[in-house]
């Protein structure tokens, strides 16, 4: 692939954005924009937002299929976008993409009630990114820096799989993510 521009981004999404999120009841983009927008209600950052719009870009860089989960493999998404979004965008945007998937299991070592509260999908595709984190891997990602921001990207992500739910355009989010950009 080439290098990423907010254009390509753009066209990438265009392209392949209307593939399944896994075995939700949305679109890629549908879950991309839903999640932009619960952060941006919620007040996140431009760079927060920007996170919620391509934290799961990655899928949609390979082709391995939409079943890849019902297949027993992790297509390690929040990794293989790295190497594009960096050169666009600072760590406080590609660190919470990093983390995210950590977050969800960080969530669940905290919060009895978080994982019940996870779609199918989302249970299966844990089991197959590590499962849930020990006390002491809780408490070590937690530190880090930017795991916050990954959490608050996460519960933005859990929620955003719901059908036909109206949202703005990508390119609002572009605008916003053009804020975020390296200079």
């Amino acid at each position: 692939m080439r290098q990423l521009s907010l254009d390509t981004i753009e066209q990438l999404y265009r392209d392949r954005g209307s593939q399944q999120y896994g075995n939700e009841a949305v679109s890629q983009l549908e879950h991309a924009l839903q999640c932009a927008t619960l952060a941006q209600e919620r007040g996140a950052s431009n760079a927060t937002i920007t996170a919620c719009l391509l934290h799961d870009i990655g899928h949609i860089l390979h082709d391995l299929g939409d079943d890849i989960a019902e297949r027993g493999v992790d297509d390690r998404h929040e990794y293989r976008a790295m190497p594009y979004l960096k050169s666009l965008f600072g760590p406080e945007v590609t660190e919470p993409i990093r983390l995210h998937v950590n977050a969800k299991r960080y969530l669940c070592a905290i919060d009895e009630g978080y994982w019940s509260s996870l779609s199918p999908a989302s249970q299966l595709s844990l089991k197959l990114q590590g499962g849930i984190f020990s006390e002491s891997d809780a408490r070590i990602f937690i530190q880090q820096p930017f795991a916050s921001e990954a959490v608050e990207l996460r519960c933005c992500d859990d929620l955003a799989k719901i059908a036909n739910k109206t949202t703005p355009p990508i390119a609002t989010f572009l605008t916003i993510s053009h804020h975020s950009q390296l200079a």
